[in-house]
């Protein structure tokens, strides 16, 4: 973990550790995870200098196989100077959502449709999604991310034509359960199996999520207790 910074009226309520004269601790090392600096070292050994300069440009590589495949269909940001971007590829959605109404949340939340976790989401501009392939990705799963998200983009066209309206569309009702594909009734405007299976790897093998959309900030606004009451706590 590293630094996280917070306004100086919530400076007493931050963890310490025993021995720096805080009066508790979040985990077993003073300063933080015992683990994180360890861990980037045996990376860093194990590769050496050929396995990191490797890792490295196929990193720079990848991120830019899927801008050359998602530039005709998205906006991209912080190209350099001929055009080529680092290992991060970030795609701007406000654009999108200025004509169509659909926003990265939904973008984010149709990709667990295709069997994907969303990329990083509103970091660092918000209203993006920052692609950050890495050396692990093969082309294959490069090209399965990549036509999942041309199908997106179709997907909000349809929306943007009125084919859709912006309240029922499978972007704004994303993700789809097993209970949705197992339901008796369907009175959406589209079909069940555009829903849960929007591609044939969908069709093939997916993960999939045990619940529909939630508020992302409700939980964070609205906090709940499940704990007994301070009453139950009290002492005769």
């Amino acid at each position: 973990m590293g630094p996280i910074g917070v306004k100086s009226h919530l400076a007493p309520f931050l963890p310490g550790h025993v021995e720096q004269g805080g009066e508790y601790a979040v985990s077993a090392a003073p300063i933080g995870s015992a683990s994180i600096l360890p861990i980037s070292w045996a990376y860093i050994a194990m590769m050496g200098e050929e396995g990191l300069t490797e890792a490295t440009k196929i990193a720079i590589l990848n991120a830019n196989y899927v801008m050359e495949r998602l530039s005709p269909h998205y906006e991209v940001l912080y190209r350099g100077t001929h055009g080529r971007i680092a290992h991060e590829c970030i795609i701007d959605i406000r654009p999108i959502k200025e004509v169509s109404g659909i926003s990265e949340e939904d973008v984010a939340k149709r990709l667990m449709d295709f069997g994907f976790h969303a990329p990083t989401m509103s970091f660092p501009v918000a209203g993006t999604l920052m692609i950050e392939p890495t050396e692990s990705e093969d082309k294959d799963e490069l090209d399965r991310f990549c036509d999942a998200m041309i199908a997106i983009r179709t997907e909000i066209a349809r929306v943007q034509s009125g084919e859709w309206s912006l309240e029922d569309n499978p972007l704004v009702r994303a993700p789809h359960t097993q209970g949705d594909l197992m339901a008796e009734s369907w009175d959406r405007a589209y079909s069940r199996e555009l829903a849960c299976f929007p591609s044939v790897q969908a069709k093939a093998a997916k993960y999939w999520p045990t619940v529909n959309r939630v508020d992302n900030v409700y939980g964070d606004r609205n906090l709940i207790c499940s704990c007994p009451s301070i009453e139950s706590y009290m002492e005769d």
